[in-house]
């Protein structure tokens, strides 16, 4: 059994108590930076709080902040008691980067190991790791998590479709780490293959890297006759594991012995009243290597006020709606990706693949949606198509409050995703 029962269901005022303690721990851990030292100075401030709220007289970190403390400005310890370096993808600027202790990829493994135990993985399973290793933090984070339970790890990486099938026939894996958009993916490859479902053993799948609607899971696992996880996690507090759905799969648990979250107003920095939706903001309580004070996640979500029936104490945050960078705005309207993607997979004509292009013609914001249909739709009645075309046009723009250009295309035509989707493409930003 891989649960601390003590520190799963501690009373909410010894679990705050026990963050109080660990903050202080963590205030005069990140003073020994060159980075948080100076910035102390600075404000004025000491590294110690009389209370949680009191966390609030101390700055937020930003990806910016990393950056600029680059390479190792927030590192505490000598390299000499370093074992291991992450680091974000700097798709949007220079890489940021993240390390660690032994005791930080301890304390790691455990806490994944916890998330995979409450969504019910067990030491008897074989886990399929379908996402990248290296520098990208979702490989090797769920793989020492699952060796911890014991369960008997494959660490695939993502990509090499046919490979991933073979294996999974093979071996008999029964529990798949994966983003939803390539086991999307992997659907249309075992459909066109003509594969029959009754060669698989899976029924997890733990989903992670990207953010994706309730709609999308229940396509999964009505296509695949599994159940489907929500795992959350970024690079800046250690990677995947930061909170994890249990198996009432009614919010994710934010493992609160690790991390204090709070959640802000994204305009004004201001902390909202709880089970009100915002911008979350995460601050390590357990990493001696390189704590993080305060960070602006840019993901957008709420606490959920209610018990979970599972009785850990832990709160709970809803799925995460977007990225605060995610969000465009489109003829003056805010739209988040997802608010598409739920309407597309409760679509039953629709397959497992789409895109959104944003562009400007003649000086106004044009919104195209493409979308892959089952195959069979493209052999029936051409009016049959375009009443479906209009169909999707109406419902977009309910949820949207904007008009969009809807294409129709045949399954196989966008491009695939084998790691993190690249659902938006904004060719007015080209």
């Amino acid at each position: 059994m891989f649960r601390d029962e003590y520190l799963e269901t501690l009373p909410q005022k010894e679990l705050r108590s026990f963050q109080l303690e660990k903050l202080n721990r963590t205030l005069e851990t990140a003073n020994k930076s060159p980075y948080y030292k100076k910035l102390f100075r600075q404000c004025g401030l000491k590294p110690h709080a009389d209370n949680l709220h009191e966390i609030r007289k101390f700055p937020f970190t930003t990806k910016d902040d990393l950056r600029k403390s680059y390479p190792a400005g927030m590192v505490t310890t000598p390299f000499a008691d370093i074992v291991r370096m992450h680091a974000s993808s700097g798709t949007t600027g220079k890489s940021t980067l993240v390390f660690h202790t032994m005791q930080d990829i301890e304390n790691w493994a455990n806490l994944v190991a916890r998330g995979l135990y409450a969504a019910g993985v067990r030491k008897t399973d074989i886990f399929q790791n379908m996402m990248s290793y290296g520098l990208f933090t979702g490989g090797l984070g769920l793989h020492y998590g699952a060796e911890k339970i014991g369960a008997l790890v494959l660490p695939v990486g993502s990509g090499n479709t046919h490979k991933q099938i073979e294996l999974l026939i093979d071996l008999k894996a029964t529990v798949l780490h994966i983003t939803p958009s390539y086991l999307l993916y992997l659907g249309h490859v075992i459909e066109e293959a003509k594969i029959p479902l009754s060669s698989f053993s899976f029924k997890i799948a733990i989903l992670g890297a990207e953010p994706h609607s309730e709609a999308t899971r229940r396509k999964l696992e009505k296509m695949f006759h599994i159940k489907a996880f929500n795992c959350y996690g970024l690079s800046e507090m250690n990677g995947p594991g930061v909170a994890f759905e249990c198996i009432y799969r009614k919010g994710l648990h934010l493992w609160e012995d690790s991390y204090y979250g709070e959640i802000i107003n994204p305009g004004t920095g201001e902390v909202l009243p709880e089970g009100e939706e915002g911008e979350l903001v995460l601050t390590t309580l357990q990493r001696e290597g390189m704590p993080v004070i305060r960070y602006r996640t840019k993901d957008i979500t709420r606490f959920i006020k209610e018990k979970c029936g599972c009785g850990r104490t832990h709160r709970r945050i809803v799925r995460i709606k977007g990225r605060t960078d995610d969000m465009f705005v489109i003829k003056g309207v805010n739209v988040f990706p997802s608010q598409i993607e739920a309407v597309l997979m409760e679509t039953p004509e629709v397959d497992k693949n789409y895109r959104i292009i944003l562009d400007r013609k003649e000086g106004l914001d044009v919104l195209t949606v493409e979308i892959e249909i089952k195959r069979e739709y493209f052999r029936g009645d051409i009016n049959q198509l375009r009443a479906l075309q209009g169909r999707m046009t109406s419902m977009l723009k309910d949820a949207i409050l904007v008009t969009p250009v809807v294409e129709l295309v045949e399954p196989g035509t966008l491009p695939p995703s084998t790691g993190k989707a690249q659902r938006v493409l904004d060719k007015r930003r080209v």
